[in-house]
This record gives C-alpha cells, structure tokens and sequence, in this order.
C-alpha cells in the first residue's frame, strides 16, 4: 500500500482530520496532482478556524506553478489569519516568501 492509499485510508475512517487532510495534500503535490492538492488546502483553509499551513504550502505551490498573483493572494490571507492565531512564525514565514515574490 502506497503512502497516498493509506493517507486516503485513514481519512475514509476519519475524514474530518485536519493533519491527515494535509498529509495527503502534500502527498498529491509531490505526485504531481496539484489541482487535487490545491483542492485539499482549500478545504483546510475553509475550516473554521483556517489551518495556517495550508496557505504557505498552497503559497508556495502556486508560486511553483508560475501562479504568482494567486500565491500573492493566498500568502496574503495566510499572513492576515496567522496574526489572528498568534501563529508568528508562520507569519514570519509566509512574508518572507511573499518579499521574494513582489
């Protein structure tokens, strides 16, 4: 079983987990299934409240993807959401990445 099929696994037993979402979220960027991956950070971004990570991840997949006004965007929201979280590192983070995109 591959890594992708035991992520998918687990979330037809838990689908709500916040980690495993974004597990296999990676795991579909790294196979290459970006709109998919793309699709699950959505989803996590959605959640209330809005799981940081995925903006970074999605910011930087976008970025990857020459989408540079949609990781702008996204990076945006992230650096917005994080300061609300008290999260800054990740804030530190996503600005950083967002300097080198501007």
């Amino acid at each position: 079983m591959t890594r992708r099929e035991q992520l998918e696994s687990m979330l037809a037993d838990s689908p709500e987990d916040t980690f495993l979402r974004y597990a296999l979220a990676m795991e579909l960027e790294s196979e290459g299934e970006n709109e998919r991956s793309l699709s699950l950070h959505q989803g996590l971004i959605a959640d209330e409240p809005p799981y940081v990570p995925s903006f970074f991840m999605s910011g930087q997949q976008l970025a990857d993807l020459d989408r540079t006004d949609e990781a702008i965007e996204i990076l945006r929201q992230g650096i917005e959401q994080a300061g609300l979280q008290g999260d800054d590192h990740a804030k530190a983070e996503m600005i950083s990445f967002l300097q080198s995109l501007e």
